[in-house]
């Protein structure tokens, strides 16, 4: 599986569709520019956006404005692509913890992430499915991150990374535990030094803080980098039930523990 490139509205949904229909999950990418409307007053995005026009309208910083409404309306469309609906049919909800899904809508799972320039979108019919999108550059080396992220395996294994990958590599399993969390449902509420993944040269695995595997064959566990700036993780977790809809089943690996993270925000 590799992320596909929208380039807005009037792209076609075909491969997506084919990806969803053949292995049953697929992963979106677009730039902002190309999802978002030339003026946010414009009739008809309230009804676009349904209930998190309420929220936009809530929203003062521009940057964040234009991120939320461009990632809900490729949510929708491509959820509506493959549900063969329309995205005005579909209604974004929410639930505790903010994990999006789809109101009334059990046979495709969702997810969304965004940053910068570039949004995300997430769909699986087979069970769950988390995604995450981070700036490749963002420095988190040196800033005491790797003891809020890394296992001890992982200190390990990022230390024994030529010095020049070694942020790279925490960016890696970043996005890697924030899409498994969204997953899940669980978010920040998830300590990240409970659960760890393989080194980069390694298929992507789930470990446990001592590096033995930590995961079942349900769970499969992808990292790419999209547009040669931003790194793309995505947790997909698939029971085996062919197309049944999202799993109540999926849970975390191991016992949630409160992350210290939440104190600082």
């Amino acid at each position: 599986m590799r992320p596909l490139r929208n380039r807005g509205p009037a792209d076609s949904w075909l491969p997506v569709r084919r990806e969803v229909e053949s292995s049953g999950t697929s992963v979106v990418y677009a730039a902002v520019a190309d999802w978002l409307p030339d003026d946010l007053q414009r009739p008809g995005l309230a009804a676009a956006l349904g209930r998190d026009h309420k929220r936009l309208l809530e929203m003062n910083h521009v940057p964040n404005r234009s991120r939320f409404v461009a990632s809900r309306l490729l949510l929708k469309s491509a959820a509506a692509a493959v549900l063969g609906a329309t995205p005005d049919e579909l209604e974004l909800a929410y639930k505790p913890g903010g994990r999006p899904h789809l109101r009334g809508v059990d046979q495709l799972d969702v997810s969304l992430s965004h940053t910068e320039e570039l949004l995300v979108v997430g769909l699986t019919r087979h069970g769950r499915i988390g995604v995450d999108a981070e700036n490749a550059d963002r420095r988190m080396l040196g800033l005491g991150t790797e003891r809020q992220v890394c296992t001890p395996y992982e200190l390990e294994a990022v230390l024994a990374v030529p010095v020049e990958r070694r942020n790279g590599e925490l960016v890696r399993l970043w996005t890697l535990k924030e899409a498994y969390s969204k997953a899940i449902g669980q978010g920040l509420r998830f300590r990240f030094t409970e659960f760890g993944f393989t080194p980069e040269d390694r298929q992507v695995q789930m470990l446990r803080p001592d590096g033995t595997p930590g995961a079942g064959w349900e769970w499969s566990f992808h990292s790419w980098l999209v547009d040669d700036s931003y790194m793309v993780s995505a947790a997909v977790y698939d029971p085996g039930f062919g197309g049944r809809g999202p799993a109540a089943a999926a849970r975390p690996l191991l016992p949630v523990v409160p992350d210290p993270r939440l104190s600082a925000r």
